[in-house]
């Protein structure tokens, strides 16, 4: 029988007993009605899942034992970083999800020109806690060890000269100069893929992409909606240079 996997955010090893943090509590307890004695797998996102025993549910904790550490070997040898428009609501959850499964090292979102989103300082500290979260269940259905980089989100100029040096950059293009049967191999720093939000990329986003390095990669005649843009052009490219 396959065991629940829970993301937790702390320090694991086998041995350790330990406190269940209180949203790992509630899923496996509340929601899937562990008990004593029941076995899950934990994983903090350093490689290993570790096969855990609840040696007691009470009121105020759970606390649980670990029992043994497996290496986990899921990551794609192709280290794909998502540049993404942040979108409104399931849209971008949808986004982070889907891109996770599909096997991003890194998600990047962004605030460009025509963002839609506009959020002060502590909507956005539970926003990015919200999609720590939605990244880490994705992670734990996937069956990954390893859970991408999540960045706050940021300006597309911040965000575009925080990149890896060597990287190959694309944004998708009906006109692009390049097509995904003939991409290159990938460098050291991997690809990054820039998708806009639900306006699209500026005139003035466009000229700052193409300052950093993008080129224009063509991924069929129609234009895809950013829901459908990232996990489209992730998906194309762990097929042509990944793992798919």
């Amino acid at each position: 029988m396959r065991l629940t996997r829970c993301p937790v955010d702390l320090p694991l090893r086998t041995g350790l007993q330990l406190p269940l943090p209180d949203e790992a509590a509630a899923h496996l307890v509340r929601v899937l009605r562990l008990r004593e004695g029941d076995a899950c797998v934990l994983f903090n996102g350093d490689g290993r899942d570790y096969t855990a025993t609840l040696v007691a549910v009470g009121k105020r904790d759970v606390q649980v034992r670990i029992d043994a550490a497996t290496p986990v070997d899921t990551e794609s040898p192709l280290a794909i970083t998502l540049l993404q428009g942040v979108a409104r609501g399931e849209k971008m959850d949808l986004i982070l999800q889907k891109a996770t499964e599909l096997g991003v090292a890194a998600i990047v979102p962004v605030n460009a020109e025509r963002t839609e989103v506009k959020l002060d300082a502590a909507r956005t500290e539970k926003r990015i806690a919200h999609w720590r979260s939605v990244v880490g269940s994705a992670c734990g259905q996937s069956g990954r060890a390893r859970i991408p980089a999540l960045s706050p989100p940021q300006a597309l100029a911040a965000a575009t000269a925080a990149l890896p040096a060597q990287s190959l950059r694309l944004t998708l293009d009906p006109q692009g100069g390049h097509r995904l049967a003939g991409l290159p191999p990938a460098p050291a720093g991997g690809v990054v893929i820039a998708i806009g939000p639900e306006g699209g990329w500026s005139p003035r986003d466009r000229q700052q992409l193409a300052d950093a390095g993008f080129q224009g990669l063509q991924l069929g005649p129609r234009i895809l909606r950013t829901e459908t843009a990232g996990l489209a052009a992730i998906a194309a490219l762990q097929a042509r240079l990944g793992d798919l």
